[in-house]
């Protein structure tokens, strides 16, 4: 095995020659930093998930960085810190992930029943009014799907039919409800 400046030295050639257009130079030098970037963003990150993704950012970034390179300065260096500024873009990302979502472990998930009396409360009184005069399929159908904003296949176990089934009910209900509030205002 090559000793470390040996190493670091071959690496600048290939990226020289890949700057000059040299693909197989390229390839060789991509092979040969993945190990040291793995193990480099490995000893940064705490969570070990996210290594292989922030190694494939750090991948990205130095091609897309490529011509920033000088053949004449050495490339572990300039390597390291295109991986230490991922590893830190990472960070910031979770931290900024954890102050916005809440573990689901700490929200009370449990199924609410629906109670039909205040499927209206959050109506318009003429919506309400329009709603009440649809057949009771469709009033059920777009009730669970918007009042109370369950899933197609929540609403439809809920009345004991198909998804399928179900999206035809809400579909006639939408548009007798159209033509309803329509037909009043003109």
């Amino acid at each position: 095995m090559a000793s470390e400046p040996d190493r670091e030295s071959s690496w600048s050639e290939w990226m020289a020659a890949a700057q000059e257009g040299d693909a197989v130079a390229y390839e060789r030098l991509l092979r040969d930093i993945l190990s040291p970037i793995r193990a480099l963003v490995g000893r940064r990150l705490a969570d070990p998930s996210s290594v292989d993704d922030v190694v494939q950012n750090v991948l990205i970034s130095i091609h897309q960085a490529r011509h920033t390179f000088r053949p004449e300065r050495p490339f572990g260096p300039w390597m390291r810190a295109i991986a230490r500024n991922a590893v830190i873009d990472a960070q910031r990302a979770r931290t900024t992930r954890a102050r916005r979502e809440v573990p689901m472990e700490d929200r009370e998930w449990a199924a609410e029943e629906v109670d039909p009396t205040d499927a209206f409360e959050e109506l318009s009184p003429r919506m309400a009014e329009a709603l009440g005069e649809l057949p009771s399929s469709q009033r059920e159908a777009v009730e669970l799907l918007h009042v109370h904003q369950l899933t197609v296949a929540e609403a439809a176990e809920r009345v004991g039919t198909t998804p399928g089934a179900l999206r035809v009910r809400a579909h006639r209900g939408y548009k007798a409800l159209r033509a309803r509030l329509r037909g009043e205002r003109e």
